[in-house]
């Protein structure tokens, strides 16, 4: 074990995207070369529990770390909060920092951003659980708006709204997941996601395209029915498959980002305009994700973008090191 890399997973976590962790990190640690890597699982369960397991393939223990891979979807882990306390604890971890992972996650504050480097973000509104009017919301956008939490992730407690009469349910839904709730204009158009690899020369893959079986790309749909197609790489010209690249780097780099990312767009069909729709900090890395698909499609087998994915954790590490935090 002494010539391995001792990579600590975390996942799991009290999200509603709990289930999906426990996917993506398994796909992770199966990609992982057992003569390179000794895995240390670290399962963080629904109701807040830390619990180290097994260390792979030596016995049960608790060995020191090298890198932390966090796996975390969603809140408390994709927002900030445990990458704060890998920061404390000195120790490298992949992915976005503090910064990033906080602000990207907050659908409200990663649009502001965005629209400060002149980014095309879709026109919003924001109100808080209980201080609302529906008839004001409903006579901002026109049908369909689509109602969100604005710190979550997977698609949970997302709803498209047709009419006034179903305001009040969708704006319930999503203040069941938080105080903060982000309206959208409805775009009609396609849906296309794009994955951005790097700290701080970052590169975008070939984008894929989304072909929702349902209204929209919903958690039923990610997750459930499996229905939904992906096009890899997406049908676009090389001209739009360019500018979807330069905006999900320029994107990945307003938020202050590291590591990687999957930034999400809108393509409207009236006037044939991409639309930054979210950035993902910790996508998903289960069988049917897409980030990890799009690095392949673009020459990096699985394996490899982990391997990648842990040299950039390094990487940043040492870099930081150099960095004095006293006079």
């Amino acid at each position: 074990m002494a010539n391995k890399l001792r990579v600590a997973v975390l996942y799991g976590g009290r999200t509603g995207e709990h289930e999906i962790s426990l996917r993506s990190a398994e796909s992770i640690i199966a990609a992982m070369d057992p003569e390179r890597y000794a895995v240390q699982r670290i399962l963080i369960t629904p109701d807040g529990n830390w619990e180290p397991r097994a260390i792979s393939p030596e016995p049960r223990g608790n060995p020191e770390i090298d890198v932390v891979f966090p796996v975390l979807h969603g809140t408390f882990g994709e927002d900030g909060t445990v990458q704060g306390l890998l920061e404390l604890a000195g120790l490298p971890y992949v992915g976005a920092g503090v910064l990033a992972s906080a602000a990207s996650m907050d659908k409200e504050v990663m649009k502001r951003l965005m629209a400060e480097r002149g980014l095309p973000v879709v026109d919003y509104l924001v109100v808080t659980r209980g201080d609302y009017q529906p008839e004001e919301i409903c006579s901002r956008f026109g049908f369909p708006f689509f109602v969100k939490p604005a710190n979550l992730g997977s698609s949970v407690g997302i709803s498209k709204v047709k009419s006034c009469e179903e305001v009040s349910a969708a704006l319930a839904l999503a203040g069941e997941f938080d105080r903060k709730i982000l309206i959208e204009r409805g775009i009609a158009g396609r849906e296309f996601e794009c994955a951005v690899l790097g700290n701080d020369q970052p590169l975008a893959a070939v984008p894929c395209e989304i072909l929702p079986s349902r209204e929209f790309y919903d958690y039923e749909d990610k997750y459930i029915l499996n229905q939904a197609k992906t096009v890899v790489p997406a049908n676009l010209t090389p001209e739009q498959t360019a500018e979807m690249q330069r905006l999900a780097v320029a994107g990945f780099q307003a938020v202050d980002c590291e590591g990687m990312a999957r930034v999400d767009f809108l393509l409207e069909s009236a006037t044939q305009k991409f639309f930054i729709n979210e950035i993902n900090t910790i996508p998903g890395f289960t069988s049917i994700s897409m980030y990890p698909k799009m690095w392949e499609a673009s020459g990096m087998p699985f394996a490899s973008l982990v391997d990648r994915l842990i040299e950039l954790a390094l990487e940043r590490h040492r870099t930081r090191q150099k960095t004095r935090y006293a006079r």
